[in-house]
This record gives C-alpha cells, structure tokens and sequence, in this order.
C-alpha cells in the first residue's frame, strides 16, 4: 500500500514514520522543503497510483484545510480517497465531502489523538465516514493506532462528521481533566502542611483512582520545573473547547465542568480582569471590604481605608 500525507509537522512528521515502520510506504508533502518527500501537492499526487490514491491531510483545521482539500479536489480522481486527520470543526466536513464527491473521491474525517508521544504509543483514532472507505483504509489505521485490541484505540464512529464531533467531546473532556489535576497542584502548593507536592503528586500515579497518562505528564512536567517558573501562565485553546461547549448549549447538555476550564483559559490570558475589577468595587459598596489599589501586590492590609458603603435607597 502506498498512501500520501500532506502536513509534516510535530505530529505529521511522526505519523509518517510510524506507518512506514509498518511496511506501508509512504509520500508526504510540507511546505518546508527540508522534511518534504516532494516538491508540491501536484508531484504528491502523480507518485501515488492513479484511481487508488490515499491522501491523509494533517494541517491546521479552518482556511488552510479548506485550500488543501480544495487543491485536491483538483487534482485528485475517481476512486481516490481524501483523509482530514487534523482538528476540524465536524460541520466543515460535509462541504468537503461533497466538493470530493463531484469528482468521485471519497472521504474520511478522523480525529487523531496522541500528539508527540504518538510516535511511541501509537494514536487514538475516530474515523466518520463510509464503511467500505473504512475497511479500504484499515491497514493505516492499524499502523498508526496502539497496540492491542483494534477497539480500545480505534472506532469507526459513525457517518461523516462523526470523527471529528467525537474528537471535539474528547478534547472537552481533556479541558476539564486538565483543569481538575492543576487545580489540586494549586491546592497542594498553597498549604504549608504539605512539604512535598511534587512527591504527592507522584504518589497519586498507582493504586489511586485519578491516575491516568495526564497525571503522568504533570509528574513529568514538575520534575523538570518543580515550581513552573519558566512557564507563563497563558493558555491558549484550540477552539475544540468552544465548540464543544456550543454544542452542548445547542443540545441542552448540562457541561459545567467542560464549560469551567474553557472560562479559566480566558481568565488566564487576562493582564487584568474587568470583571473581578467590578466585584472588588461592588463587595466594596455593600460591605465596605477593602480593596486594594491598582499596581499593589500582597495581601490587603488592615489598615486600607474603606470609604463608607452605598446606602441603598429607601423603597
């Protein structure tokens, strides 16, 4: 079998080597002509054989999906088969569907996770699409997902769209576990009691009920910067989270947790919050707290004035 693959960056690059280590020759295609296998789309396309053609796209999902699937289209034929393992929003898959079926070429979406340890531990895979198009493609499937059980790392999750939507919970549902293990570090640093956070929290990887591989990398990632100091605290989402929170206020799924660890990834890319701005004045009116002034830092000192609190008007 001799597939195509277009994008070759941290994960791209991996997947190539992981499906050629399964015998499965592979071409792939990058902008940078340092990791590329050939000069452009149109030499990638002419070295796969005609009629039978798989090409895997891995790139950022939105407009530059959109202009590489578009390319395909043209050049591309009858009886080939377009891949979108990139991050897509899932109702952008059936326009690309239909753009490929006007020629005769079929079409995947596959949500692909495992990022850059993929290469090692292979890549949870869910796959939207037509059967026949899901068995033709199966031997790249099996190379890149884990070892073990077909299921436990791969699904073929329903019609087209459905790789992506469940790509799109999945990463939901990382969003609010990610939130949950750095609110316990936060909880754990703060408390002079506990003198050893970082071997607590390694203690927690056997035998406890919320070991899993995200707490694996946290261990990691606090040995290697005990105290996260040269780390900002800006996060940044992938729109993923937004789009899975959308869909649970479409559908009336109550998703407070998902929705919470969305939030506090804006939170954190706030120099300053208007808002907690306006909750420090309001507690401030109608209780006289004290507030501190802006630039300060450290506790607020007993000694701040507090002006009088807003008498609230007779009714």
């Amino acid at each position: 079998m001799h597939i195509g693959l277009v994008g070759l960056g941290k994960m791209g690059a991996n997947m190539r080597e992981r499906i050629r280590a399964a015998g499965i020759e592979v071409t792939g295609y990058d902008r940078n002509p340092d990791v590329s296998d050939v000069p452009s789309l149109e030499a990638l396309a002419e070295a796969l054989p005609a009629g039978e053609r798989v090409v895997w796209v891995m790139v950022p999902s939105g407009a530059i999906t959109d202009a590489v699937i578009r390319d395909l289209s043209g050049l591309l034929g009858s009886g080939d088969v377009v891949i979108d393992g990139g991050n897509s929003y899932y109702q952008d898959d059936q326009p690309h569907a239909d753009l490929l079926a006007e020629k005769g070429i079929g079409f995947l979406d596959v949500g692909v996770s495992g990022g850059v340890w993929g290469l090692k531990n292979g890549y949870g895979l869910m796959v939207g699409g037509d059967a026949d198009l899901v068995a033709r493609v199966l031997p790249v499937f099996d190379a890149l997902r884990p070892e073990g059980p077909r299921e436990e790392g791969f699904v073929h999750a329903g019609a087209i769209g459905a790789g992506h939507f469940a790509k799109m919970v999945h990463n939901g549902i990382e969003y609010g576990l990610m939130q949950a293990y750095a609110e316990g570090y936060e909880l754990l640093a703060a408390k002079d009691l506990v003198t050893d956070v970082h071997g607590t929290v390694k203690a927690w990887r056997r035998g406890t009920v919320v070991r899993s591989w995200l707490l694996d990398l946290l261990v990691e990632a606090l040995e290697a910067d005990p105290s996260f100091g040269e780390i900002d605290d800006w996060v940044e989402d992938s729109g993923e989270g937004r789009w899975t929170v959308d869909e649970a206020i479409d559908l009336a799924v109550p998703a407070p947790v998902i929705s919470a660890a969305l939030f506090a990834r804006f939170a954190s890319r706030q120099e300053e919050s208007p808002a907690m701005k306006a909750v420090a004045a309001l507690r401030q009116q109608f209780g006289g707290h004290a507030v501190k002034p802006a630039g300060t830092t450290g506790p607020i000192s007993d000694t701040t004035p507090v002006p009088d609190a807003a008498v609230p008007p007779q009714a």
